[in-house]
């Protein structure tokens, strides 16, 4: 089969109409079918965070073919200014639009996006970088039936996450939470196994660690018991462990890589714990796009408890 060719097209002080007329010339010069497409991906960035997140949506598109729409937003001030890169091929079947806004338009930003979504498919919106505190009354959150955000990627990543958490709206999700996914597997792995009650538990991890506040919610909303919070001096969760009538449920990081789990009545071993891409992550997220009822209960939980 022919690949496809890859098609790049830069549009100055345009507008929705025009570029949504380049893209379909170019979607059939380079041979990239639309109706292949299952989802749009807004991806709203900055001049520092564009080139990853970016990187990382083009790789999410060949598990999700996606249209990917990078949205940078300039000052809100002065005429109102569109300018757009289009780029179809690559031998993946989905595409991608950076729209660079200025003046005016800033403040109606949707209004640009909004005609460029692929009809009838779902949206989600992410922000790589410092997130708005309501990502769903956002203008650009609304148009989406998933929003994604990232506390690790702030200042004060726990701060970050309780901010926005205040506002939580079924379709909202951190990448933090996502993160967690490993952890979660093997804990839920050990309780399968034991089918003992729990009495108790602990979390090791540094205090400015989102994924571990959201592990420690996670556990004492589910297990209905306290979970003790020891303060380590590393970014990671480094030991999770869990008291039950029959032992303790072990899980300590050993590397980078991998840790050490043990459950009573076996053998601890060595199992891979790797952090993974920033492209894995917005695959698994992807996989569902209804809203993640555990995760609204876990951050109802932190919040009640902050």
């Amino acid at each position: 089969m022919e690949k496809a060719l890859i098609m790049q097209i830069t549009l100055e002080q345009t507008n929705s109409s025009d570029i949504a007329r380049e893209m379909v010339r170019a979607r059939l010069a380079s041979g990239s079918p639309a109706m292949d497409m299952v989802l749009t991906l807004i991806v709203v960035c900055d001049d520092d965070t564009v080139t990853e997140a970016l990187a990382a949506a083009t790789i999410l598109s060949k598990e999700h073919p996606a249209r990917v729409i990078g949205v940078i937003l300039g000052k809100g001030t002065g005429r109102p200014d569109l300018h757009a890169k289009i780029r179809v091929g690559n031998e993946t079947s989905g595409e991608s639009i950076l729209l660079r806004m200025s003046g005016q338009l800033v403040k109606h930003a949707e209004s640009a996006v909004l005609p460029l979504l692929l009809p009838d498919s779902p949206v989600v919106v992410w922000w790589p970088g410092s997130p708005p505190s309501n990502p769903a009354a956002d203008p650009m959150g609304s148009l989406g039936t998933r929003r994604l955000t990232d506390a690790e990627s702030a200042s004060q990543p726990v701060r970050n996450l309780t901010r926005v958490a205040r506002h939580y709206s079924p379709g909202d999700t951190d990448l933090s939470w996502t993160r967690l996914t490993p952890w979660r597997t093997l804990l839920a792995a050990a309780l399968d196994q034991l089918r003992s009650p729990v009495t108790g538990g602990s979390i090791s991890a540094g205090s400015g660690n989102p994924a571990g506040v959201l592990l420690e919610s996670w556990l004492e909303s589910r297990l209905g018991v306290p979970i003790r919070w020891r303060r380590v001096d590393a970014d990671q969760i480094m030991i999770v462990t869990l008291e039950t009538e029959a032992g303790e449920v072990r899980i300590e990081r050993v590397d980078e890589t991998t840790c050490e789990f043990s459950v009573p009545g076996s053998v601890s071993r060595i199992v891979p714990l790797a952090p993974r891409t920033m492209a894995e992550l917005l695959a698994e997220d992807l996989r569902r796009l209804d809203a993640d009822q555990v995760y609204g209960a876990t951050v109802k939980h932190l919040l009640e408890n902050t």
